[in-house]
């Protein structure tokens, strides 16, 4: 059976929104994660991350971020190949069709749909960004690993890893200090 594993990188004041700086013109603060250096190790637990997963679980606006950029990243190697290569799904109600090599949409129940995706693989099914998804997956009880690269920013605005009400039985289980960033991997313990 696979574990549901939410990725994330995240501000002191767990803000999620736009790391990458796609959203600059809604989201002034956008780019926030190219501020910090993330350090060797960073880059290599994100890679070892990736290689470990036999799927991706994504948010429509993620799916689309990603699927936009990543079919004609040059120079991406090993990693690009995964991301290119491996199974992905997209949960929305709105996509009509997932043209990223290798995607499906999910239109069903989301507990449902996520079970099944644990039962049909062995490996880490992984979610990046995806604010919407990650709530819901977590209010039900879906996540198995969360593991957060927090960066030395304070935002103070913008869309939060966790929704008020948000509980969820962790423990940490791995601590590590990359450049500028602290990565913090928690396992569901109940």
């Amino acid at each position: 059976m696979g574990k549901l594993v939410v990725t994330e990188f995240v501000t002191l004041d767990g803000v999620m929104q736009d790391p990458g700086g796609a959203e600059q013109e809604s989201f002034a603060q956008g780019g926030w994660a190219f501020r910090s250096d993330r350090g060797a190790d960073g880059d290599a637990f994100k890679f070892e991350e990736l290689m470990t997963a036999d799927a991706q679980l994504l948010g429509r606006r993620t799916y689309e971020g990603f699927a936009k950029a990543w079919p004609t990243m040059e120079g991406t190697g090993e990693f690009g190949e995964k991301m290119n290569a491996m199974p992905k799904f997209v949960v929305s109600s709105t996509l009509e069709q997932a043209d990223w090599n290798n995607s499906t949409v999910l239109r069903g129940d989301l507990a449902e749909e996520v079970t099944r995706l644990k039962d049909d693989y062995e490996g880490d099914i992984l979610v990046a960004g995806s604010a919407t998804l990650v709530q819901g997956l977590l209010a039900a009880g879906l996540v198995d690993e969360l593991h957060l690269m927090v960066f030395p920013v304070l935002l103070g605005a913008g869309k939060r890893l966790f929704a008020d009400g948000a509980e969820l039985p962790l423990a940490l289980t791995d601590l590590r200090r990359s450049g500028e960033v602290a990565i913090l991997v928690f396992t569901r313990t109940a």
